[in-house]
């Protein structure tokens, strides 16, 4: 059984990493990270032998990185505790499903997907509704609205009477989605689902006083940049506010994995999110908004008027 003393975090990512590229599953010892307080990379000596302390968060960290799900420690002692990473099934994931209109259907791989369950997502969403004053707003547009879920989370923050004065537009390119939707706000006369190509949009549905859209102009096949200010020009209200979320992860086999990748690259690669997300704030920027930018494995785009 493998058992962690003093072992670098070099050293230990390449043995583990050795291990699960054989078996798939690795089993190991470590110090128990709730004998103390302590930083990751502290050395603390547990009768008489030193050794380097590991934060369960770091645990958790790693086995994130290295792209497998770690189940639950056993405590062995008060000083030790065996922990178990099992790696994903990566092509287990939507992301690797063929482009088709049903690729987020309701039988779909992506369908399986619940943001809402996710505190790294929906602590950071309900964040970027607090810098909304729902007060001014009639009018609603959610581009990708897929389950709802964007639209559930504001019918939990407003009163019922609040909620159904807005008008609520829903716009998904799947068939099925849309169907979904509807009925999740069947007793909503206020919500409207309708199916549609995002990128052909034009000012078909009027303006709008709130843009909501998470993870979804990156997925449409067409010039970002043109798109979305094609988006903004055309939808929205003067006074209108924005709310953009950009994936900075990827959905494998039951997991949240961090860091957004871009097609043919192995590993996380930042750059295209990095340029998206500041072309978006600059654009805004230069038409009077207040932007603000925050978030972890989503990357939210809050824009007010100034």
């Amino acid at each position: 059984m493998m058992r962690f003393k003093l072992e670098t975090s070099k050293q230990i990512m390449e043995r583990l990493q050795w291990q699960l590229s054989k078996e798939g599953r690795v089993t190991f010892q470590a110090l128990s990270p709730d004998i103390g307080t302590y930083y990751s990379g502290s050395i603390v000596e547990v009768e008489g032998e030193q050794y380097c302390y590991r934060s369960l968060k770091s645990w958790l960290d790693l086995s994130n990185i290295l792209h497998c799900k770690m189940h639950l420690p056993r405590l062995l002692s008060p000083y030790w505790v065996e922990f178990t990473f099992e790696a994903l099934a990566l092509k287990d994931s939507f992301h690797c499903h063929q482009d088709s209109c049903e690729k987020y259907g309701v039988e779909s791989a992506f369908a399986k997907i619940n943001k809402s369950g996710e505190f790294a997502f929906e602590y950071y969403y309900h964040e970027a509704l607090k810098a909304i004053n729902f007060d001014s707003i009639k009018r609603i547009i959610n581009l990708g609205i897929n389950r709802g879920d964007e639209f559930v989370a504001i019918r939990e923050r407003l009163s019922a009477k609040q909620f159904n004065a807005i008008e609520c537009v829903g716009v998904d390119y799947s068939v099925s989605a849309i169907e979904y939707a509807t009925r999740v706000f069947a007793n909503h006369n206020n919500v409207q689902c309708v199916v549609q190509d995002i990128s052909k949009l034009g000012n078909t549905l009027g303006r709008f006083d709130l843009l909501i859209t998470i993870a979804t102009l990156q997925s449409v096949d067409s010039n970002f940049k043109k798109l979305f200010m094609d988006l903004v020009q055309q939808l929205l209200t003067k006074e209108a506010s924005i709310i953009m979320g950009f994936p900075n992860s990827r959905w494998i086999n039951g997991e949240l994995i961090y860091g957004a990748r871009v097609p043919h690259s192995k590993g996380s690669d930042l750059s295209t999110l990095i340029k998206d997300i500041y072309f978006c704030k600059k654009y805004l920027q230069q038409h009077q908004y207040r932007v603000k930018i925050f978030g972890k494995e989503y990357i939210f785009l809050v824009a007010t008027k100034i």
